[in-house]
């Protein structure tokens, strides 16, 4: 069972569900340390003040807010249990909407909310008037010195609350996005016939942070003193001709029945010539091969064909 990370109600109309949140992701990044190589010990930082050069006990550190150059305000926990008042233990939903109306750009984080003890009743009524209605609420509240802007959804008999990013947060496209420009008609439908190429279904299970398989298997082999050697990466050709690329792309797939079909474990010849490295890679993982790691390209397709 994991442990809540906050605990409040849900509250709509005169209703209040009592919840607890829990993180919906589990961080599987590899965390690395700063250590002495001589005796492998732990690097330690010191908090210093920079106007002394000194340390600075815990006891003499505050959290302060500079209104103007070198004007700080002071802040207590008091202060910050002011501000949350309104609606410090409670997901506050303001309106139901559609929940495809809902840009995705909008989506920080995702948290689980079940049940507090004894509040399954009121818990169940709210999961099953959204689940019917098919709308997602959206609400506001404060957790961590922070208001948050959040969209509760069903999802798998339980019910999801998104933290959202508020609409000033979201950056203006209008110096980012491309001015109109003139597409040509046959690159474009060749184009469109690449995309038909990769259409495929879904399925997150497909994909592996395959950068995160190869940093352990470097790490159980320097564990063992084996040698690691990094392939040199060259950069990618621009193409001069577009026309041709698209081509040169359109046929790859075809040869190959289609990418989506060789990612999912086709190891005929023409397949594996057209797979990247990191493709090649996963099918190399599913077969068990050893060393696969410190393999170029090259040196994954000879293995994959032989295995």
């Amino acid at each position: 069972m994991p442990r809540a990370i906050w605990t409040g109600s849900i509250a709509f109309g005169l209703v209040n569900v009592p919840v607890r949140m829990y993180s919906a992701i589990e961080d599987h990044s590899l965390h690395f340390n700063y250590v002495h190589e001589p005796d492998g010990s732990r690097i330690g930082y010191e908090k210093v003040c920079k106007e002394e050069g000194k340390p600075v006990p815990d006891s003499e550190i505050v959290k302060a807010f500079e209104y103007e150059k070198g004007e700080w305000v002071y802040m207590t926990d008091e202060d910050f249990e002011a501000a949350a008042a309104e609606n410090h233990r409670t997901i506050d939903i303001r309106k139901f909407v559609p929940f495809e109306e809902i840009d995705p750009i909008f989506f920080e984080r995702t948290y689980y909310l079940g049940p507090e003890e004894n509040g399954e009743r009121v818990y169940a009524l709210l999961l099953r008037a959204m689940e019917e209605s098919g709308l997602a609420g959206i609400a506001k509240w404060v957790m961590r010195d922070r208001q948050n802007l959040g969209c509760l959804r069903v999802r798998e008999g339980a019910i999801t609350l998104e933290r959202m990013h508020f609409a000033e947060e979201v950056r203006s496209l209008e110096d980012i996005a491309p001015k109109q420009v003139k597409v040509d008609e046959k690159e474009l439908a060749m184009a469109s016939q690449l995309v038909e190429q990769f259409r495929d279904s879904f399925d997150p299970t497909e994909y592996r942070d395959t950068y995160r398989d190869a940093l352990c298997e470097i790490i159980k082999a320097k564990r063992k003193g084996e040698p690691v050697h990094a392939e040199p990466v060259s950069e990618p050709d621009e193409p001069t001709d577009l026309m041709a690329a698209l081509r040169a792309s359109l046929e790859a797939t075809q040869r190959g029945g289609g990418r989506k079909k060789s990612r999912r474990g086709g190891n005929g010849n023409g397949e594996l010539d057209s797979l990247s490295k990191e493709e090649l890679y996963e099918l190399a993982k599913d077969a068990d091969i050893p060393g696969r790691s410190d393999m170029s390209k090259q040196d994954l397709v000879k293995a994959l064909r032989a295995a």
